[in-house]
């Protein structure tokens, strides 16, 4: 039997070499040696490619794309395998040559009359980093205690999205993002501020499709943060620890950039590449740990995996706190992803919280607490639930949760209403970290405030083993979804050093009603903030009374000084 297969397979070989010797006989008579030989070669090559695709197609029961050149997926696959990159990145031997070349985005078909070129996407870098380039779009001015940033200009880049397709821009700016009216975008487009595949759009009719790319330059305001200084407490060239102030990101979030922990270092020290350990709410103040290597961030990336990193936390709560040690179990769920609002639920994850009181004024406690789980606002929910809220909490602390202020978890409304009326509690959406447009609430609530610049980004909160988080939503003037590596306008701003006059009392007005206008030389005429006057926030809005106390590993241990808050002759400004 075996010399049968045999010889089957022997007669079956000597078969396909009288094949070959025939295609040899036909082509020889035609070209050189070399020409035939160049030709053979990529013969067999197409033919290992057109079996390999045929038993891919097999595999997954979807027949072979016959739009795309074999050698070109051929090539795009060996290159996703082996080096990651996209097959845009390197032409192939056709392209080089300029023989059998196609256009890429259409199918290798040719481009119908009226028919418009999208480009491929391009490769992006997942790492986020922030260059000298990046801290130098604009610049600080400090005044009234608060440190402010100048207008500058920005770009927002995004690719569409899928549900984007077959719409016009007109259509999607008018569905997802109303921070600016209709007119506005069509007068920036004009302008040539809005620009689709780096082409400027005039027309807001035109169809988008998949993989268009799509970049809106706008004139961006930042909020003022506390001017204190940021302290630097430890850096050994392995880790960096600072004592961050209350009210500023610990990165780029929402309306915040350049007035954010990330960008003050750079700008101020010259630190970049810095590696996030954990992160605190924009309102906590407190111990935050870098690390500059990959290899240190690594290390403490898993003692916080492992929960050897220990972390105390101080704060000052309403109402008279129980004395001695009392713990907290309660499960906590998230109530909405794309703000990081929580309550504790018995469909919630598992956590627990040990606090002491450390002192009572005869109005207010000062509370030690440990979390020893990291669930989003783990200590915020606990003391709310307990009853004792933190005091200046915008959240947790909010007369939305109805007279018990969600103590025990009585609450009496709904997830939506509850996002519904801390919205409509809250004037300022960036001082509360909730945007309106996340949760539906739309025009209706906007009415009576002004147009905050939202995202439609869908980023969620990204807590860190403390409890604490940093919300992540982005200006709605176009989705960034490349926030590190956006490359941005310089902003040809001039700098006037003359200070602003400002009254934190008065409402919101016109800027030719008031003293208080934006600084000469960054206005932009088609900017709304432009021609707004906005109060500067009060401390209440600023600082939370939530302090990172310390951090201790087994072989470490970072801490700073109790804030003056959270000492027992502290007495509250009336």
């Amino acid at each position: 039997m075996h010399v049968s297969v045999w010889a089957r397979d022997l007669r079956s070989l000597f078969s396909r070499i009288t094949k070959v010797n025939r295609r040899i006989a036909q082509f020889t008579s035609f070209y050189n040696l070399s020409t035939f030989q160049s030709f053979h070669f990529n013969s067999l090559r197409c033919q290992k490619s057109s079996l390999m695709m045929e038993q891919a197609a097999n595999d997954s029961g979807t027949p072979a794309d016959v739009n795309t050149p074999v050698s070109a997926k051929e090539t795009a696959t060996k290159d996703a395998t082996e080096t990651g990159k996209r097959k845009n990145d390197e032409p192939d031997e056709a392209e080089k040559s300029g023989r059998g070349k196609r256009r890429r985005g259409a199918g290798g078909k040719k481009l119908s009359p009226g028919e418009r070129y999208v480009p491929p996407p391009q490769k992006r870098n997942p790492g986020v980093s922030f260059s000298q380039e990046h801290f130098d779009e604009t610049s600080y001015y400090f005044e009234g205690g608060l440190r402010k940033v100048y207008p500058y200009y920005f770009d927002f880049k995004t690719y569409c999205k899928g549900r984007w397709i077959g719409k016009t821009l007109l259509d999607v700016f008018n569905s997802e993002f109303r921070a600016e009216s209709i007119e506005y975008y069509q007068r920036a487009a004009k302008e040539g501020r809005i620009k689709l595949n780096e082409t400027p759009v005039e027309d807001l009719s035109v169809v988008l499709r998949n993989n268009d790319h799509m970049r809106n330059t706008v004139h961006r305001h930042e909020p003022p943060v506390v001017g204190k200084p940021l302290e630097v407490l430890v850096d050994d060239g392995e880790v960096l620890v600072v004592d961050k102030p209350a009210s500023i990101p610990v990165h780029p979030c929402g309306r915040f950039r350049h007035n954010t922990v990330i960008f003050i270092l750079g700008k101020e020290r010259g630190i970049s590449e810095l590696h996030t350990v954990h992160r605190l709410d924009r309102l906590t103040s407190g111990v935050l740990l870098f690390a500059r290597t990959l290899e240190k961030s690594k290390q403490l990336d898993q003692l916080v995996r492992d929960r050897q990193l220990e972390k105390e936390y101080v704060c000052r709560v309403d109402g008279e706190f129980p004395e001695g040690e009392l713990i907290c179990e309660e499960p906590i769920l998230v109530v909405s992803f794309k703000i990081g609002l929580c309550r504790v639920d018995p469909k919630g994850k598992e956590c627990q919280t040990v606090f002491q009181r450390l002192s009572f004024n005869g109005k207010t406690s000062v509370v030690r607490c440990l979390p020893l789980t990291g669930r989003t606002h783990q200590i915020r929910v606990h003391l709310q639930y307990l009853g004792f809220p933190i005091v200046n909490d915008p959240i947790y602390g909010a007369s939305a949760w109805g007279p018990h202020r969600g103590k025990g978890g009585q609450i009496g409304k709904s997830d939506e209403e509850l996002l519904h009326a801390l919205v409509e509690e809250h004037q300022n959406l960036h001082l509360l970290d909730i945007t309106d447009d996340c949760i539906g609430v739309g025009q209706e609530v906007k009415k009576n405030k002004i147009s905050e610049k939202t995202n439609m980004s869908g980023r969620t909160a990204e807590p860190d083993e403390s409890g604490e988080s940093c919300q992540t939503q982005v200006d709605k003037k176009l989705d960034c979804t490349e926030t590190g590596n956006v490359k941005t306008k310089n902003a040809s701003l001039t700098e006037s050093q003359n200070p602003l006059s400002t009254n934190s009392n008065e409402n919101q007005t016109e800027a030719a009603d008031s003293t208080q206008k934006t600084p000469p030389g960054t206005q932009d005429h088609l900017c709304s903030e432009c021609k707004l006057v906005r109060p500067d926030p009060t401390e209440k809005e600023l600082i939370m009374y939530l302090h990172a106390l310390r951090y201790k590993g087994p072989d470490f241990e970072y801490s700073t000084s109790i804030p003056d808050w959270a000492k027992e002759d502290w007495v509250e400004a009336e």
